[in-house]
């Protein structure tokens, strides 16, 4: 599903964000990626999702090899990505309907298949009667379940979440995390960055390590 090889990203003459990573992810696989702040955890999710390009070394995604695919095909392959951020990065003027559409609309799903997906989405994250809210006047906890909400409604095959708890007390950081155990069960690849160990004790799922920007 994810297959990394000798990756190193560098930004400058300064020490790599990330040095050597050789990396396989299954298919339903629910990985957690740790360490503590600049390890590279980021980095190393943004090169998953094909937002950083490696300095060196070789990624594949679901058999295809991103050095391979012409840049007017990079994309469609992120559409098979769901992304969930710390910060949520919501349209905060918009409604919740709206920002979890949007990810359908990008992609030109026909409006009847969007409503019937978006509400059928809104439904599963018990956030539907929020639907017509704009999203600043929710909670941090609704917000997000509707980042969730967004980036599983395209139906990915891969969930990248970067500190997706950060923000959250420790009742709503337990649900999100067994949203996305939930959602590895039914096969979706799920990999979570977090420094959090008690979520990551928790749950007992495999881990990696990064310490400096290298696989510890």
């Amino acid at each position: 599903m994810i297959q990394l090889f000798n990756v190193t990203k560098s930004y400058d003459s300064s020490a790599p964000a990330l040095k050597d990573i050789t990396l396989k992810v299954s298919r339903g696989e629910f990985l957690f990626i740790t360490g503590p702040s600049g390890a590279g955890k980021s980095t190393l999710l943004k090169i998953m999702f094909g937002s950083e390009s490696p300095t060196e070394g070789q990624i594949i995604i679901e058999g295809r090899n991103y050095f391979k695919i012409p840049p007017r095909e990079i994309p469609r392959l992120r559409r098979r990505i769901g992304f969930v951020f710390q910060e949520f990065k919501l349209l905060p003027h918009r409604s919740v309907y709206d920002n979890v559409a949007l990810a359908l609309r990008v992609m030109g799903v026909d409006p009847v298949e969007e409503k019937k997906r978006v509400v059928k989405m809104l439904m599963y994250l018990k956030i539907l009667h929020r639907a017509n809210f704009k999203t600043e006047s929710l909670s941090g906890g609704e917000q997000q379940r509707v980042a969730i909400a967004r980036a599983l409604v395209k139906a990915p095959a891969i969930i990248l979440a970067d500190e997706p708890t950060g923000n959250l007390d420790p009742e709503l950081s337990l649900e999100t995390m067994e949203l996305f155990k939930e959602v590895s069960g039914k096969g979706t690849t799920v990999v979570v960055a977090t420094h959090d160990k008690g979520l990551i004790d928790r749950y007992g799922k495999r881990i990696v390590h990064l310490e400096a920007g290298r696989m510890a």
